[in-house]
């Protein structure tokens, strides 16, 4: 008797455990929220608020004159704090908010209605505007390559503030939000139209209004600190798992392709440079190398959830070389002043990994995308790479003359020699 009552008793304990092992993942399930994924993109969100301060902060830093290195450093930290509140009252719902085909609406703004059981997918609403808000601060610092060394401290918050909620903002809807390129088809996992290509030809147009430097091309203008530009790319490269593989907002099999081509790419790109610089001028050299690293990461951005390895390598040797062309030969054949390569580098960067998305996303060459054909992808790719550039280009022309308007762009020819760390900040970078 008391033998078969512990035996039931065991039974019955038995039943109980496994009910309770079965009824945990089934409320996780029944509430959405995964803490996998949740953790994942705490971790993302952190390595990409760590490529714009300090990796990018650095990484423009160390090629500015040394006169000009605290500007670039400050501004960098500046436009994280500016974008930071902007995308909280508007720039978040403009471009995620429930709207029409070209912005969101404006139900959530100030992050309204969003709390700490509020849900996007599988993570916490919250942590995925914070992880789209990191996109929103990295693409206008971008811009600052274009202008370095010459704008305005006032000028260049009014201009990143303006653009970020009236050209990043918007296309971000087109793509990301629900938006009309996005309903095409247009494939970009992380960025490649809407950070790279949107900034690079902001970047352009700020560099043609802005004019030369003084003393471009003839005076040289040698990077201050290529050790502080290295240690800011490496940084940049490892924040990149963040921005590609965050971008499938979920830690699952995507996420690790999108890491690993990633790595491939920027490897490729960062050989290809440093290959066809050593062709040419005799010898390798450590700006181009990271330069090289840096067009390979832009490239990867649009392909990383589509493509597997082959296309990473075709991808990141393509970015690598025309690239280089692009922030050499065509920079000196039409004569503009892109003081580090913004437009060279992630415009042209991301051109090239848009289109090429089209091709190495399909499963013949080793892709993932779901596209009908690589013909008709590669249309849908073109007439998104022409929108972002058309929209960046006219809207940033009209943000920057509206900015010139108001306080000026461009400081004074006597503070640009005297250097923007002391005309701008009172403050030197250096204390020799």
């Amino acid at each position: 008797m008391i033998s078969t009552c512990i035996s039931i008793f065991n039974k019955s304990r038995a039943a109980l455990l496994t009910f309770m092992l079965l009824a945990i993942p089934a409320a996780a399930h029944a509430d959405g929220l995964d803490s996998g994924d949740t953790a994942w993109m705490i971790t993302a969100t952190a390595l990409v608020l760590f490529m714009t301060i300090p990796g990018l902060a650095l990484f423009y830093g160390g090629l500015v004159r040394a006169k000009n290195i605290l500007s670039v450093l400050m501004q960098c930290f500046s436009i994280t704090a500016l974008m930071t509140i902007l995308w909280v009252i508007a720039g978040y719902t403009i471009s995620f908010g429930d709207g029409n085909a070209f912005m969101g609406g404006f139900g959530k703004a100030f992050l309204i209605g969003i709390g700490p059981d509020s849900l996007s997918g599988t993570i916490p609403e919250i942590l995925f505007a914070m992880f789209q808000l990191t996109f929103a601060i990295i693409t206008p610092a971008l811009i600052i390559g274009a202008f370095a060394e010459r704008m305005k401290f006032s000028a260049m918050l009014l201009f990143t503030g303006a653009w970020m909620l009236l050209i990043y903002s918007p296309v971000c809807h087109w793509v990301w939000g629900g938006g009309w390129l996005g309903e095409m088809g247009a494939l970009d996992f992380a960025g490649g139209t809407v950070v790279h290509i949107n900034a690079g030809v902001a970047g352009l147009m700020a560099a043609i209004v802005l004019g030369k430097r003084k003393g471009y091309p003839t005076t040289p203008m040698m990077p201050h600190s290529l050790t502080l530009s290295i240690v800011g790319a490496a940084m940049l490269w490892v924040g990149w798992f963040g921005f590609n593989a965050g971008s499938e907002l979920a830690a699952d099999g995507t996420a690790s392709m999108a890491l690993a081509v990633t790595q491939i790419a920027a490897a490729a790109a960062t050989l290809a440079w440093m290959f066809v610089e050593w062709m040419k001028h005799g010898k390798p050299s450590a700006l181009g190398a990271i330069t090289g690293a840096v067009a390979g990461l832009v490239a990867i951005t649009p392909a990383s959830g589509f493509v597997g390895p082959m296309g990473a390598i075709a991808i990141g040797l393509t970015s690598g070389i025309v690239c280089f062309f692009a922030a050499t030969t065509m920079k000196r054949a039409f004569g503009y002043d892109d003081s580090l390569d913004a437009f060279g580098v992630h415009g042209i960067g991301g051109m090239v990994g848009a289109l090429l998305t089209g091709v190495f996303a399909a499963p013949a060459f080793g892709g993932y995308g779901e596209i009908a054909s690589i013909g008709g992808q590669l249309w849908i790719q073109f007439v998104s790479v022409a929108a972002t550039i058309a929209y960046s280009a006219v809207g940033s022309l009209i943000l920057l003359k509206g900015v010139d308007m108001i306080v000026g762009l461009r400081v004074t020819e006597d503070e640009e020699v005297t250097g923007l760390d002391i005309t701008q900040h009172n403050e030197k970078g250096y204390d020799y």
